[in-house]
């Protein structure tokens, strides 16, 4: 149930556009084609986004009224996505309803629902076991296997090896880095690289601005730290920015407001802005734009709508990578060249993935001990690459690896 992001950042970008009703954004292929599942659309009983991020649940407020079921997710992706359904004025026919990481429910006679904590790139995340009489299905998108947290606990392995002396009939597994050959670095790398451009470079008298993922609260929590250690007054900026941090303030995850200035709207932004201009070397801004989003902060400072002169060895930094699909690197590319026409100081890639690489997931097949696997979560370039992983560790191709496209069924 999530947007496909490259999909609807260009439909919606279209300032002619008026309809954004599911059938249009399913025609544009920015939403899930339902028409797929017509068959048992009547039977669904829930929807689980296993996370808060946009390409796993921003479809729910377009499409959950085609189905009589509710939302089960945990308390950080729930408050998320009701911050998401207030501030569109969107009403659900489903009650949205909430489950701690490491908690197991009865949702019919025949089937119970757990929640395994894991790490990744945003709070509250987990694989979801599906417990069957058939065994278990294990749901893992997303996931990172994070021994080094800076925020929250490592991923439960105990439950997921205890899983793996039950029967696990099938894992659905993310394969987004399947061929990168290497054990996904810990966020507290992704912290040290930010203390080093933020502490370990002089910024006396500079502007100073982070751009990373809104939804990123590790890191955020990290870029307030350096920032009161560079005796800076921290301003966030950027409506998705106050989303996820009221989402995080409400579970108690993170407490920002004591710290840090949270400005939403354009016209305040605007006015501190100005003031920020004739303060130099007094603020961290931390805005919204890590991907040069058009209607982002960072590009409109860069476009003319918030006006912002930068300086000669003014710091950029980008706590982040470029997404690699088409728009977003042309609008990534077309920030940047308006940020060198300053002259400033760019700092670009000083982030670590939130996805497990190829030696998580073998850990993750020895822990859990599948009898079939299914890659998902990536192009078919990533999905085989996954499923030549498994074909390494004894698995087979058609017999018990499924590289399968969207609509595709399979009878285990």
């Amino acid at each position: 149930m999530g947007i496909h992001l490259e999909n609807y950042v260009k439909y919606t970008q279209d300032e002619d556009i008026v309809d954004i009703s599911p059938n249009e954004l399913m025609r544009v292929g920015a939403v899930p084609d339902v028409s797929a599942i017509d068959g048992w659309k009547s039977n669904v009983k829930m929807v689980m986004p296993t996370h808060a991020h946009l390409d796993h649940l921003g479809a729910i407020p377009y499409m959950a009224n085609n189905f009589k079921a509710n939302i089960m997710c945990t308390p950080f992706t729930s408050e998320v996505l009701n911050g998401i359904l207030t501030e569109d004025k969107i009403k659900l026919n489903g009650r949205i309803k909430s489950m701690s990481a490491n908690s197991l429910f009865q949702a019919s006679n025949n089937v119970k629902i757990e929640f395994v904590h894991v790490t990744h790139s945003t709070p509250h995340t987990v694989m979801i076991a599906l417990h069957t009489k058939e065994g278990v299905i294990l749901y893992a998108n997303d996931f990172k296997f994070d021994l080094f947290p800076t925020l929250g606990k490592k991923p439960n392995f105990k439950r997921l090896e205890e899983l793996g002396k039950q029967k696990v009939l099938a894992l659905i597994c993310d394969s987004t880095y399947a061929a990168d050959a290497r054990k996904m670095p810990s966020e507290s790398i992704a912290k040290e690289m930010l203390k080093e451009v933020m502490l370990g470079i002089g910024s006396k008298n500079k502007h100073v601005v982070v751009t990373t993922f809104s939804s990123h609260i590790a890191r955020l929590n990290s870029i307030v730290e350096f920032g009161q250690k560079m005796n800076r007054k921290i301003v966030f900026m950027g409506r998705s920015m106050a989303k996820y941090v009221r989402a995080a303030e409400a579970t108690g995850i993170a407490k920002f407001t004591n710290k840090v200035e949270i400005l939403k709207f354009g016209g305040q932004i605007k006015r501190k802005l100005n003031k920020i201009a004739r303060d130099r070397g007094k603020y961290l801004m931390v805005v919204t734009g890590h991907q040069g989003e058009p209607k982002s902060t960072l590009a409109k400072m860069m476009n003319g709508e918030l006006k912002f002169n930068f300086m000669p060895e003014d710091h950029i930094i980008f706590s982040c990578r470029t997404i690699p699909s088409p728009t977003n690197i042309e609008n990534r590319e077309k920030l940047e060249a308006n940020l060198r026409s300053f002259n400033v100081r760019i700092f670009k890639d000083i982030h670590q993935s939130g996805h497990a690489a190829r030696e998580d997931m073998r850990d993750l097949i020895n822990l859990v001990k599948p009898q079939h696997i299914i890659p998902a979560h990536g192009e078919p370039k990533m999905l085989n690459a996954l499923a030549d992983l498994a074909t390494e560790m004894g698995y087979k191709k058609g017999n018990n690896v499924h590289v399968m496209g969207n609509g595709e069924r399979i009878r285990l």
